[in-house]
């Protein structure tokens, strides 16, 4: 089967932002059953389990160099019994992968690219071959922020077997979803086809996501396509608002390529309690406002990113529930198309797309951090004339200066709105 291709952006919860290397499966479980009992209905549906899951030694704040990787005897990974506990005697991430699926949900892990350092060392047999993983590996490629893996020689077909029997291990766990880490800077072109190839013979429909996406180009945009299902446009984002507004830049450029062929990624939502056991920071309350977590989630649902939520969904405050909840602006991701920037000027940001039935999206963000009212012409958001338009966070009817008719709404008509600093209007006309 051929990895597999989404109508819609992928959404769902990662552990990296709350748990970093060291998440358990008990972790995993309670934002499960969490996100199937409180955000399913609202298309939130992939548990992933981020990187080291194989690191016994696992910690906060960094990797660990000859960490004692667990491995099966073709030098595979397999999980840390000791987080994961149901994964003992061989069953590998299937125990958890069934629970997951019981709740209705797809479940995902990460992955480096490569082989592991371990694997090496102890000269592991590539499965299905008479090479072993020495002979495979390329100490040449190696990737400069993780030490557990070396790259593959792909000039050896044993290599292609070593991913291939990787990935039919996955398959095998029942294993839906995998980001896949360390190819897009600098871009690993034959590893990213690897993959590909390996998911399509796993027999099992399985999304590639690919990261980091640093200094990402456009100039890929169709290898990318052809090879993944998301892909990321931008380093790891946390909650800091200057991150956040660098994406805007970045999504102008790659949101009128999203759809069904493949999603430009914005990165994991820091939002709600993070930095538990994190990469980065100590436990918190995401430092985002809440003006700035509205234009966050608006942002990447009108540039249709993938939406991957990273805080500790049952340790989070009601209000960032409440925001994942919020079915009109979750819609546009789903249901909108020829999502665009329109206007740049001023700290104010523009942006539109076409909704179902003739209706359209408009999102305002203010990037000055000045609270402001801003007078736009209706036809500049590509509104027609009549219909009305509602206002999608607060529900409320947004009414045309000088009109008498609650909601009507004539082309070129001068719409009023105020905006928090780094807030943002999200508005939606629909034709009468």
């Amino acid at each position: 089967m051929p990895l597999l291709r989404t109508a819609a952006p992928p959404m769902g919860w990662n552990s990296w932002d709350c748990y970093g290397t060291t998440v358990t499966e008990a972790e995993v479980l309670a934002n499960a059953e969490f996100l199937a009992e409180h955000l399913l209905p609202y298309g939130w549906d992939t548990v992933v389990v981020d990187i080291d899951w194989s690191d016994p030694t696992a910690r906060s704040h960094g990797y660990n160099a000859q960490a004692p990787l667990a491995m099966d005897a073709h030098g595979r990974l397999v999980p840390d019994p000791a987080r994961f506990p149901s994964s003992a005697g061989g069953a590998g991430f299937g125990p958890l992968a069934d629970r997951v699926h019981a709740l209705g949900l797809r479940f995902g892990i990460h992955i480096m690219r490569g082989v592991p350092r371990r694997a090496v060392a102890e000269r592991s047999p590539v499965l299905g071959t008479d090479a072993t993983a020495d002979r495979v590996a390329d100490a040449g490629n190696v990737c400069e922020w993780n030490p557990d893996m070396l790259g593959l020689d792909h000039g050896d077909p044993a290599a292609q077997a070593y991913v291939d029997s990787a990935l039919a291990l996955y398959a095998d766990w029942g294993v839906d979803f995998i980001k896949a880490d360390d190819l897009l800077w600098p871009y690993q072109r034959t590893e990213i086809e690897a993959l590909a190839r390996a998911i399509e013979r796993s027999g099992r429909d399985i999304a590639l996501s690919l990261s980091p996406g640093r200094d990402l180009s456009l100039e890929r945009l169709e290898h990318l396509r052809e090879h993944a299902t998301m892909w990321r446009i931008c380093d790891d984002l946390w909650d800091d608002w200057s991150a956040v507004e660098a994406n805007f830049a970045r999504f102008a450029r790659w949101a009128p390529h999203a759809g069904s062929s493949g999603w430009p990624d914005g990165d994991m939502l820091p939002l709600g309690r993070i930095g538990l056991r994190a990469e980065r920071g100590e436990p918190r309350d995401d430092a985002l406002t809440p003006a700035e977590r509205r234009s966050l989630l608006a942002l990447w649902s009108i540039a249709r990113s993938p939406l991957m939520v990273g805080g500790d969904l049952p340790s989070s405050d009601p209000a960032t529930i409440e925001l994942l909840c919020n079915a009109a602006i979750l819609a546009i991701g789903r249901d909108s198309s020829r999502n665009r920037e329109l206007r740049r000027e001023d700290d104010l940001v523009l942006w539109g797309a076409d909704g179902p039935g003739g209706s359209r999206y408009a999102a305002v963000f203010d990037l000055r951090g000045a609270a402001r009212e801003v007078s736009l012409d209706s036809g500049d958001l590509a509104f027609g004339g009549g219909g009305s338009i509602v206002e999608l966070w607060s529900g409320d009817i947004v009414v045309p200066e000088g009109e008498r008719m609650r909601g009507t709404a004539p082309e070129g008509a001068s719409l009023r709105l105020r905006l928090e600093p780094h807030g943002c209007a999200v508005l939606h006309w629909r034709p009468a």
